[in-house]
Parts: C-alpha cells; structure tokens; sequence
C-alpha cells in the first residue's frame, strides 16, 4: 500500500464533505439572517438533501477501508495519524445513525426552526410544542442508536464535549452551589451599584459601529468574516477565512449588542485562529464546545467587563454616546456592567447568577430525555425552577422557556458546557496572567495581539488534538480546576460590591 497516495485520497474525500456540509451551513446561516419567510419549506428540503449527501458520503464502505488502510499503515506522521484516528472515531459514531434518520431528523430541524421563530413571535409556546415534542423523540432515537452507559443524555452530551457524563456535570454543579450561593449572599446584602444608565437611549447604528470597533480592536478579521443582525446571536464559519458572527440591537439596552458582540468574536476569533490548511480534517476543527465557550467567555467577561478593558474603551464610548454616558464615570460604568441580579434572560445575565440558568437547563433537559418530564410540561417546569433558584417570576414563554434557540435546532447536551466554558475561561485566563508580561496593561492600552497571539499559539492552533481536559492541562498544568473561577469571581466582585 502507498501509504501517502492513500493518504492524500483521504484528505481530498474529506475536503468534498467539508464542502457539501459548510454548503448547507451557508444555507442554515441564511435562514437566519436574510431567508423570507416563505422560503422555509423549500430551504428545509435543500438543508435536509444536503445533510443526507453528506452523512452517505462519510459512512460509505470505500471510506472505511480507507481508514483501516491508514490506521494499519506505519509510515504517517503524527498529525496525520491524529486525524486518521479521530475520523475513525466519527466514522463509528456516524455509522450508527441511518441515512433515512439524519434526513429525517434534519427535517424536523427546519421545521422546528420556523415554529420556534412563530411561537416567539406571538409569544405562545403551545405553537413550538408539537415540533419540539417530535424532535425529541427522535433525539431519543438518536440515544440509542449511538448507545450509552448510564443515562441517555450521555449519548447526546458525547456529541459536543467528548466523554463528558451526567455523573461529571452532576459533581461540577454540586462544587459550584455552595461557594456560589456564598458568594451571591455577601452581593445581596450590600448596596447594589446602578445601572439604569445601560437602558437610556443608544442610537442603533452608533451601537453597531462602536461594536465593529471593538471587535477590530480585538482582532477579528473582518476581510476573513462579517457581522449581521439575528433573533438570536451565533457564529458560524464555512472555513478559517469566512467566519459569520450575528448580534442583536435594543435601543434602550445597551449591554444586549455590546456583550453578543465580544462574545460572538471570542467564538470568531478562535473560528479564525484555526488552521486553514487543515480544511475538511479533525486537526481543522475546534477541540470541543467547552473550550469554544471558553474563548467567548474569557473575552466577554475576564477581558470585556474588566476595569483594564473600559480603560482603553470607556472615553470612546462617552465621545460616541454624550447624552447617555457624561454624567456617569468610568468607575460607576464598571460597576453597572457588572451588577449582579437575578434575571430572566440567560444571554443577558451577570456571570455569576448565569450558571443558574444553565444548570436549570440541564437538569430539565435530562428530565425530558429520561421521559421524567412532558414537553408539554416545560413551561411551568422552567416558571417553577426560575422562581426557585433565580427567585424571579416569568412573565411569559418569550422571556421564558421560548429565549433560546437550541432546541429548535435539536442542541440537546449544548447548555451545560456553556458553564464548563466559563470554568475554562478563567482557568486559561489565570495561565495568560502569568505568562504575559503585563497583560493588565497592554489591554489598558487596547492592545490585544499578544492575548490573541498566546490563545493562537497555546489553544486554537490545536484544533481537534486533545480532548478539552488534555488541553487544559497542556496549558495549565492540570485539568479543568473550578477554584480559579471562585476566586476570580470573590476577588473581583468583593471589590465591586465592597465586602
């Protein structure tokens, strides 16, 4: 066998599924950017055709003998047999799934997509919940068929962050409750900083460019991407060199755009930051969602609700916004932006009652794949949870268990590693603390190349080459630690709140 003849079929077969599957990506970022609305019928049909290519492509037979041929082969280098084994890998998780099934479930995206859009918009969740129901029962079917040990929501966990259990999450939110609750109880019992100068009046395209800047300023190649406006903020990439990111625009809610757009580009950053000549290949893709969600944490809140940051950024937001902000002070800004309260919206909650969110998520997410709770019982599960952990009161399906788009999508398993994001952000931060000389002042001086240049170098050139916990302690010297985001949060909120 020519091993490297074999080799270079195996890169160019895996490029032509890259190319059919970003394909249906541009179609998916499409639908929720520009699509009319009468086009979600044909657009599901091309998303689903699309998606079925692409599945029959990766399971063929003449692809699995080329992936025996290579992995009995002796002569690859490293990198390549990484991405020989990794393909293995997703070739026997696809294998599971049946072409019919992948169409089928591709289908009830779309459709479930559309509805979600409906029933947001006329804030009525009955309306979602004949598509989401049939969705998840084929989430179920898709459990077992990738099969499990333990919990069913295993299966659907594996899919986004590699070997992470429900007996793993379970044992991080329990370590989180009590130093949390501890942490929330010494902010609730001192004055609260305001911050009803964040809801005055923003004009929507100086909102818009003072985003664009910021994320230039941070790094994003705008000649390798673009920004629009979506319900819902997400990234997408269809390679290194075309990376789309969305955010959203409220007049009267300034932190809404500001922090989607610091947070879209920590996922766009990283999306930028991967290599490009391993388009189509395991080494080409992002490590897990954990360490995806890391990046858009660290630079949403280690770096964007930084003192350091606003330095740099608060006299060019005040010169860009004179009637909203010259009466109020760079230090009572910081303070606003990170006032902790409990709240509705996930994607508008402080970083510390945020991880109540998700964790009422995950805990519903598992009841529904355990078939414990009724998808027509969501609502007053979600009401109920709310008024439990958060102490907050749902008003409606919008603002309630209608706010996030994931479902719709079929996302089950991709909430809870938003919190094992924000635990790798603060552990990955406290590495670049200590390895880049003076960190705190070149942000003050807007000066982020050398951050970028540490995540590029220590994180996002990797790709797919360690599971999340084998990078954490490539970069840290020790796994994924949740004490660094206790004493982030302890050290900067006691010095916000004054305890």
């Amino acid at each position: 066998m020519d091993s490297k003849k074999r080799y270079a079929e195996y890169v160019d077969y895996l490029q032509k599924i890259a190319d059919t599957r970003y394909a249906a990506a541009v179609l998916q970022w499409d639908q929720e950017t520009y699509m009319p609305e009468k086009g979600a019928a044909a657009r599901a049909r091309q998303v689903a055709t699309l998606t079925e290519i692409s599945h029959e492509m990766f399971t063929r037979p003449s692809f699995r003998n080329l992936l025996q041929d290579l992995l009995a082969a002796g002569d690859l280098t490293g990198d390549q047999q990484k991405n020989v084994a990794l393909s293995w890998y997703d070739f026997a998780q696809q294998e599971k799934l049946p072409g019919h099934f992948v169409r089928e479930l591709s289908e009830a995206v779309s459709a479930s997509f559309q509805s979600w859009v409906t029933a947001k918009k006329e804030n009525k969740f009955s309306l979602f919940e004949k598509d989401l129901d049939k969705l998840l029962q084929l989430k179920k079917r898709e459990a077992e068929f990738l099969g499990y040990q333990g919990h069913p929501y295993n299966a659907l966990l594996n899919q986004y962050e590699r070997g992470c259990t429900v007996q793993l999450l379970d044992k991080v939110f329990a370590q989180l409750q009590q130093p949390l609750k501890n942490l929330l109880a010494k902010i609730a019992a001192a004055p609260a900083p305001k911050d009803d100068f964040l809801r005055r009046f923003y004009q929507k395209d100086k909102q818009w460019s003072f985003g664009m800047d910021l994320m230039k300023q941070m790094g994003f190649d705008f000649s390798a991407g673009r920004q629009d406006i979506a319900e819902h903020p997400f990234t997408t990439n269809f390679s290194s060199r075309d990376v789309r990111l969305t955010t959203r625009i409220d007049e009267h809610d300034f932190a809404n755009m500001t922090w989607s757009c610091i947070h879209e580009c920590g996922h766009g950053l990283y999306e930028q930051g991967l290599p490009d000549e391993a388009y189509g290949l395991p080494l080409g893709e992002y490590t897990s969602l954990s360490i995806h969600e890391s990046q858009s944490r660290l630079w949403e809140n280690n770096v964007g609700r930084s003192m350091d940051c606003w330095i740099y950024f608060y006299p060019l937001l005040q010169a860009q916004f004179p009637e909203a902000l010259s009466d109020i002070s760079r230090e009572d800004f910081y303070k606003g932006i990170n006032r902790v309260e409990p709240s509705l919206i996930r994607t508008e909650a402080d970083e510390l009652t945020y991880h109540f969110h998700v964790q009422i998520r995950y805990e519903l997410e598992k009841r529904l794949l355990e078939g414990t709770l009724s998808v027509k019982e969501i609502p007053d599960y979600w009401n109920s949870q709310y008024k439990s952990l958060l102490g907050v009161t749902v008003p409606d399906d919008r603002r309630g268990c209608l706010q996030d788009v994931h479902w719709s999508h079929g996302s089950f398993g991709y909430f809870p590693t938003y919190s094992l994001g924000s635990f790798y952000a603060a552990q990955f931060f406290s590495a670049a603390q200590k390895n880049i000389p003076n960190l705190a002042v070149l942000i003050r001086k807007g000066d982020y190349l050398p951050l970028l240049g540490w995540l590029r170098t220590n994180i996002h050139r990797f790709g797919r080459s360690f599971t999340s916990e084998e990078l954490c302690r490539q970069v840290c010297g020790e796994g994924l630690d949740i004490s660094h985001f206790i004493s982030y949060a302890e050290t900067k909120y006691q010095n916000i709140y004054a305890f």
